[in-house]
């Protein structure tokens, strides 16, 4: 039998967004991806159209066209002139119709093309190796299913299945790649860049853990045999995952135990051949679930209760200018113009509110005339180290904390033209976050509290004069060649100043001082 030389992957990704609207597609039931109705009880969220009553009909919602119309251009896509609506036809229990209302033939958004960059296991994105040109097939509209529950509500065990009708109905947007991920760091890197621009667009909380957003990778690989030939595995696609983690599991699962697959059974690619699998995240791999279906199996054909949508260049082109910010075109900025590295554009890009804030406060930085590059960088520091430690401790975003953008760039300015030492722009930060300091002017304040930096040359002498005389022990160890000793000298050359002297110019003058 022949032998795997090679492997190589291949990877489509389908991603369902639950849409934010106040109500679901085709009813005027209030739907439980909306902060509103959210935490509902089970079954309260139906009317006679999420039933499937007879003469029941649907009627559609405007909002939640406008919002994939959003989604699908920020992925590039083009938007239909005239798109239709098409019966899905299959039996679950928790879909009342029995069949599902979504788009075929003429979806809603289509051809787009987005750039992706891997991240590692860390979610550091790939900001050296050029990004991989990623095709989005479509990106239509549908209504989501039910739920099937297997436990009764608070965990109880049952002998049955019981269903949630809540989410039927919900306003779902499908978007769907071409197979042209090579790997599972590409593959998350977009996952995590379409959640990401799906927030910003305030089309979906995409909450992971409600199933707001949920990533099926379609996943198969090509294998080259010793004998020169390639075979082409079948595709699995993996259901429902709702963490980046279980995206990179499932895939680099399906990529070690495919080419094994095919060395028991000599499956290849085609018709039929497709199947579903689940995830397993305690064990960490798929298990089987069903044979997958194709497009004829589902008897697709035009819903006759529900008009087509026609979408005008103007309306086309309302939905484009409401788009103003979106992750991916800043991260790239913040790396290539604003100087910042992968991973702290990354953090920065990370939310919306986050992002604004970053923005506004490097602007107010350049204001005061610190150069781009420095600005950028310095308000970056601030936000991830003073800010961040803050936010943790508070369990608040940074831009929550109550500080001001203006006041983080005056304190990088403070901080830029060596008027304020580091560790008293942490301790400044912290107070600027009280509710009283709203308004502040930060010069002042840091004056007031004999915070800026002191550039006498006398006064910082007597300081560093003061320290050596009173560790002479360490002296002799720096002399000695232990330079990493310097580090007690200058901190306690800062606590006797009150953090107002310089570092730098500290350690210069201790080194003079010492002869070394």
């Amino acid at each position: 039998m022949s032998r795997v030389v090679s492997v190589e992957l291949v990877v489509g990704m389908e991603v369902h967004v639950e849409l934010a609207t106040r109500t679901k597609m085709f009813s005027r039931a209030g739907n439980p991806a909306h902060v509103q109705s959210q935490d509902a009880e089970p079954n309260t969220l139906i009317d006679p159209v999420v039933l499937a009553l007879p003469g029941a009909l649907p009627v559609l919602n405007r909002e939640a066209i406008e919002m994939a119309m959003r989604v699908g251009v920020a992925l590039g896509c083009s938007v239909a002139e005239r798109t239709k609506w098409d019966r899905k036809s299959y039996m679950y229990a928790d879909l009342p119709k029995g069949y599902q209302i979504s788009q075929y033939d003429l979806p809603l958004c289509y051809d787009g093309l987005v750039e992706v960059r891997g991240e590692n296991e860390r979610g550091v994105v790939d900001a050296h190796t050029p990004p991989r040109k990623v095709r989005i097939e479509r990106a239509h509209l549908e209504e989501d299913a039910g739920k099937l529950l297997h436990e009764a509500p608070g965990g109880g065990r049952i002998d049955f299945s019981i269903v949630d009708l809540n989410r039927a109905g919900t306003p779902l947007l499908e978007i769907v790649t071409h197979p042209d991920f090579r790997s599972a760091d590409e593959a998350v890197g977009f996952a995590r860049r379409l959640r990401q621009t799906c927030r910003y667009l305030g089309v979906s909380a995409c909450v992971m853990q409600r199933g707001q957003i949920r990533f099926e990778p379609n996943i198969n690989t090509v294998l080259t045999l010793d004998d020169g030939r390639k075979v082409r595995t079948p595709i699995v696609e993996v259901k429902n995952l709702n963490s980046f983690r279980a995206v990179r599991g499932a895939i680099e699962h399906e990529m070690a135990e495919q080419p094994r697959r095919w060395e028991r059974d000599g499956r290849e690619q085609g018709p039929g051949t497709k199947s579903t699998r689940g995830w397993d995240d305690a064990r960490g791999l798929t298990v089987p679930q069903r044979e997958k279906e194709d497009a004829h199996d589902y008897r697709y054909f035009p819903d006759p209760d529900l008009t087509p949508v026609l979408v005008s260049r103007t309306w086309r082109d309302e939905v484009a200018r409401s788009i103003d910010l979106l992750p991916g075109p800043l991260f790239e900025r913040l790396v290539s113009e604003h100087g910042l590295d992968a991973a702290a554009a990354g953090q920065i890009v990370e939310e919306r509110p986050l992002a604004e804030f970053y923005l506004d406060a490097e602007r107010a930085c350049e204001r005061a005339g610190v150069a781009p590059a420095r600005a950028a960088r310095g308000v970056a520091n601030a936000l991830l180290q003073s800010g961040l430690r803050l936010s943790n401790e508070r369990g608040v975003g940074i831009e929550e904390l109550g500080i001001e953008a203006e006041q983080v760039g005056a304190l990088v300015t403070l901080r830029e033209e060596g008027s304020l030492g580091s560790s008293a722009l942490d301790g400044l930060f912290a107070r600027l976050c009280d509710a009283a300091m709203r308004g502040q002017e930060v010069r002042a304040l840091a004056e007031r509290e004999g915070l800026l930096t002191v550039r006498d040359a006398g006064q910082l002498a007597a300081w560093v004069e003061q320290v050596l005389a009173g560790n002479p022990a360490i002296v002799e160890q720096i002399r000695g060649g232990k330079q990493q000793a310097i580090g007690r000298l200058i901190g306690e050359t800062m606590k006797l100043s009150g953090g107002a002297a310089d570092a730098a110019e500290v350690r210069r003058l201790i080194l003079e001082k010492i002869g070394t």
